[in-house]
């Protein structure tokens, strides 16, 4: 399955990279790691999260306080969100 983040997603995604890196060497790294881990278990099981009231699944992520929104449409797993949870803790919250 194909993986396709939003441009806001991508940006979200890139920034915690940022961030987890500006705070120490390698941070980035994992954390980069982490999403990737997850966008590939997501392909793989994406049946397995309930569909929210606004019509996407998430998935927490293990180690970072993160959560990734996403839907799945022919045969495309789209990414929408990688949220850190306590900023954004249920996507379309803030009017997306």
């Amino acid at each position: 399955m194909r993986a396709v983040f939003l441009s806001e997603a991508r940006d979200e995604f890139l920034a915690g990279i940022s961030y987890y890196e500006s705070e120490h060497s390698g941070l980035g790294q994992r954390f980069k790691d982490e999403i990737d881990r997850c966008v590939i278990w997501i392909s793989e099981h994406y049946l397995l999260h309930r569909v929210r009231a606004l019509g996407y699944r998430r998935i927490n992520c293990r180690v970072f306080p993160h959560n990734i929104s996403f839907v799945v449409h022919d045969k495309t797993l789209w990414i929408l969100s990688v949220a850190h949870s306590a900023r954004q803790p249920e996507f379309g919250s803030s009017g997306r």
